[in-house]
């Protein structure tokens, strides 16, 4: 960071959409499980559970008809997932370019993610930076719920409200406001509506070392105005 800026104690990511665009392989798994039972999901079904606990786009594809028990259709979507990531990393190029500079600048980063172990291995793989990394299946209560983020800033050993978080979806987004960490909300799949003293982005080039302080200080950076 610049002199005099303020620099967060820790960063804190989430993973799918956020630092990887894996949602496309969701949606493509989940369709693949309802394809297989007879049943029918859509891209807009895929949008509606980005971000939740897999035990919720479990019991949502159960419900349209995968006659699978939960944690077999949990499996099933992780094995697919896992397989897609090992064969290709999908970096969202924003953020791999704002990992990069945080990572220099020697800025602990933390993965909060409700992916389980077996995705999140596969990605952390392939980018072995994270100080701390905190799964699905590792909180009692998954996003919105702050817990996931809450438990990362105590593994790092820093104040939650020193974090920068940096989200993409409802869910997400939610649990890291709840948190009390700074909250970046950064435009990809879905809408984003507005929290107070929360920063919405197009891009996670805007999040230059003058924005990230800015954030830090309690300033909002909104370039989503009135539109999400």
């Amino acid at each position: 960071m610049n002199e005099n800026s303020i620099a967060p104690a820790a960063v804190l990511w989430d993973m799918d959409g956020t630092l990887i665009d894996t949602e496309p392989y969701w949606i493509q798994a989940e369709s693949d499980l309802c394809t297989a039972h007879g049943a029918v999901w859509t891209h807009e079904d895929g949008l509606s559970v980005v971000g939740n606990p897999l035990k919720v786009s479990a019991q949502a594809l159960q419900d349209r008809g995968v006659e699978l028990p939960i944690p077999e259709i949990i499996d099933a979507l992780l094995r697919q997932l896992t397989t897609a990531v090992r064969g290709h990393n999908p970096w969202q190029e924003d953020a791999h370019r704002l990992l990069d500079r945080v990572v220099a600048r020697g800025i602990p980063c933390g993965l909060v993610t409700m992916s389980y172990t077996m995705l999140a291995d596969a990605f952390v793989e392939q980018a072995d930076i994270f100080a701390v990394v905190v799964t699905g299946e590792e909180v009692t209560n998954g996003k919105p719920h702050p817990e996931p983020y809450l438990k990362a800033a105590s593994l790092l050993g820093v104040p939650i409200e020193r974090c920068l978080a940096i989200e993409d979806s409802p869910s997400g987004i939610r649990s890291a406001h709840a948190s009390g960490a700074r909250t970046v909300a950064i435009k990809r799949l879905t809408p984003l509506d507005p929290l107070p003293g929360m920063s919405r982005l197009r891009t996670l080039d805007t999040l230059t070392d003058v924005a990230i302080a800015s954030i830090m200080r309690g300033e909002i950076i909104d370039e989503l105005g009135d539109g999400t």
